[in-house]
């Protein structure tokens, strides 16, 4: 079984990005996530409505991040301080060397390759800090943005599970997509 620790937190640095913890002061911008349609449109959780279930989400983030379950990072563009988006590493399962790949940007930041380099950078965490065997992610199968930025991280699918999530009185479908870490190439 591996050892998960995130102390001290880890920093993510590409070409063009980089990562970071989530603090309070990023509130604003977790409510801009959370709260915008458009952005939750492929995700089944109910939309922020105030600032205050941000700054609980991100106590959220700080528990299971020192549980190892989680860990978040805010997206910025590097010489940039502000927030543009979250990337994550979810479901880590120690035991089976497995863990779960999430992202999610601001609506004027999409398309620009941005969901693909940070996704690069957890996947290099997982595989190569971690020693993550596996990764994988799970997703709508109308969100193709999503499906578009596995695909260039060498993500293959899985599976298609027909009507397996209920979520406000709807049976949704999902696709799963993973990586092994042999297949995973920087």
């Amino acid at each position: 079984m591996l050892h998960i620790n995130f102390k001290p937190f880890p920093e993510l640095a590409g070409s063009r990005l980089h990562l970071r913890r989530i603090t309070a002061d990023d509130a604003p911008v977790v409510l801009a996530l959370r709260s915008n349609p458009q952005v939750m449109q492929y995700i089944p959780r109910p939309l922020h409505t105030n600032l205050q279930q941000a700054l609980d989400y991100i106590e959220r983030i700080d528990t299971k991040t020192a549980a190892g379950e989680w860990i978040n990072w805010a997206i910025t563009l590097k010489g940039e301080g502000p927030m543009i988006g979250v990337a994550g590493l979810y479901k880590i399962q120690p035991e089976h060397h497995r863990c779960e790949v999430g992202y999610m940007l601001l609506p004027e930041y999409a398309g620009r390759g941005i969901s693909t380099e940070a996704t690069q950078l957890v996947l290099e965490f997982a595989f190569e800090q971690l020693q993550m065997h596996s990764a994988e992610a799970v997703i709508d199968p109308g969100n193709i943005a999503s499906e578009r930025v596995l695909q260039k991280n060498g993500f293959v699918k899985e599976a298609h599970l027909k009507e397996n999530f209920l979520y406000n009185g709807e049976y949704l479908d999902t696709v799963i997509y993973s990586l092994l870490r042999k297949n995973y190439r920087k």
